[in-house]
Parts: structure tokens; C-alpha cells; sequence
């Protein structure tokens, strides 16, 4: 089984950025503990902060991977491009969320994701990416 997680704007900077919020692991190495536990699986990363390649990334691999677990970050409240490239594709698509988004600012209540996501798991920390790839057993 082949699955993605793409990241969107800012999260190359976890473990750096708001660790009250995001706490203090950078994403690189707890993606090296999802290969560890999920030695089964090919699991890939890929994170941009331009909302073009998102869209790139998600039409590259849409058609051919077993799941997409997306972070859009700041995009899932603003981008309907990456809305409908959601729902342009084949591969079933996990919204993921490290913060509870709905205990955050109002914007940040809307998702332009949901709506063509398979799911959507969010306020559970690094975990919820873990969840994710759960979703797709």
C-alpha cells in the first residue's frame, strides 16, 4: 500500500513554531517513527509552502496511490484550488489536523477540504497523521 502525506505552509517549521500548539518534534523525525511502526507500507512525505505545487503534488499522485493524508495548514481555510483538486482525483483523501481547529480562530473553522475528503481527524497532535494512515488499513 502506497500512501502520501503532504504538508502545506508552515509546517516545515515544526518543532520550531508554536510548540505550545504544535509541540517540539520536528515532522521529519516523527515521519521516521511512522516508517518504524508502518514497516509494510511505502510511506512518502512531501511538504510545500505554495499552494500551486500542493495542487501538483496531489494531481501527480491521484490517480495511483492507495491514500493522501493532507495537511493544507492555513490553505484548508482559503484555497478552493485545493478543494477541488480533492475532488478532482481518484485517491481517497484524509483531512489531518495536529490543533483542534474548531477551539482556534473563527476562519479557521471552514475547511475547503472536508467537503471532498474521506475523512477528517484533527486536535490529536502528531498522533492524528497516525490515525490517518490507520484509516486506510
Amino acid at each position: 500500500m502506497k500512501i502520501i502525506i503532504i504538508n502545506g505552509p508552515n509546517l516545515n517549521l515544526l518543532g520550531k513554531r508554536e510548540p505550545e500548539i504544535y509541540g517540539g518534534k520536528t515532522f521529519e523525525a516523527y515521519f521516521a517513527d511512522l516508517q518504524s511502526k508502518f514497516k509494510d507500507l511505502e510511506l512518502e512525505y512531501y511538504q510545500s509552502n505554495i499552494e500551486g505545487e500542493l495542487i501538483d503534488k496531489m494531481q501527480e499522485v491521484g490517480f495511483t496511490y492507495d491514500g493522501i493524508i493532507l495537511n493544507a495548514a492555513a490553505y484548508t481555510h482559503t484555497s478552493v484550488g485545493l478543494g477541488d483538486a480533492v475532488k478532482a482525483i481518484n485517491t481517497p483523501v484524509v483531512e489531518v489536523h495536529i490543533s483542534n481547529t474548531h477551539q482556534r480562530e473563527d476562519f479557521r473553522h471552514v475547511s475547503y477540504i472536508s467537503p471532498g475528503a474521506k475523512g477528517v481527524i484533527l486536535g490529536f497532535g502528531l498522533q492524528s497523521y497516525e490515525l490517518a494512515i490507520r484509516s486506510f488499513l
